[in-house]
């Protein structure tokens, strides 16, 4: 029976990547000059430590910019409140969301039963498994996933005839 996986993954290496180029960019930046802005990865955490509320939001949107430079899907990233620090510094933790929520598997399959697409969605985990009797009808639910608007970015693998 042909199917195949939805999934969200993340290639950690290109996020390391990414956050090595911001790195660099601050400390080449002539705005940043003089401060203590700085910005490190632990796991699937991102800690970014700016000097004012400006550069904060200029190291936001360097981080947006360099993930699509790497091909990373920005919509990944998980924001935290930014809060005050030291010394009039803010703090603000940035999680790299991997998987598909439980919540938001349980939207998609309740989504695609709504379109009446011959097919079979099931959540293993953070993944959904779609199978169904014709590769049209599987062929059919990607294209109605990829025109859903969630704010997870997915990976279609494993097409199996």
């Amino acid at each position: 029976m042909p199917s195949f996986d939805i999934v969200s993954k993340t290639d950690m290496q290109e996020v390391d990547n990414a956050v090595n180029s911001v790195v660099r960019e601050i400390q080449q930046r002539y705005d940043f000059k003089g401060g203590h802005s700085s910005l490190e990865r632990k796991e699937a955490e991102i800690t970014l430590l700016a000097d004012d509320d400006t550069r904060h939001k200029a190291m936001v949107e360097m981080l947006k910019v360099h993930f699509t430079r790497r091909k990373i899907d920005s919509r990944v990233l998980d924001f935290g409140k930014p809060e005050a620090a030291s010394g009039n510094m803010v703090r603000q933790k940035i999680t790299v969301r991997q998987g598909i929520a439980q919540e938001k598997a349980k939207e998609i399959v309740k989504e695609i039963k709504a379109a009446k697409i011959k097919v079979e969605a099931s959540i293993r985990g953070d993944e959904l498994r779609v199978t169904g009797k014709k590769r049209d009808d599987l062929q059919a639910a990607i294209a109605f996933v990829k025109a859903l608007p969630l704010d997870v970015p997915m990976q279609f693998i494993n097409f199996r005839d």
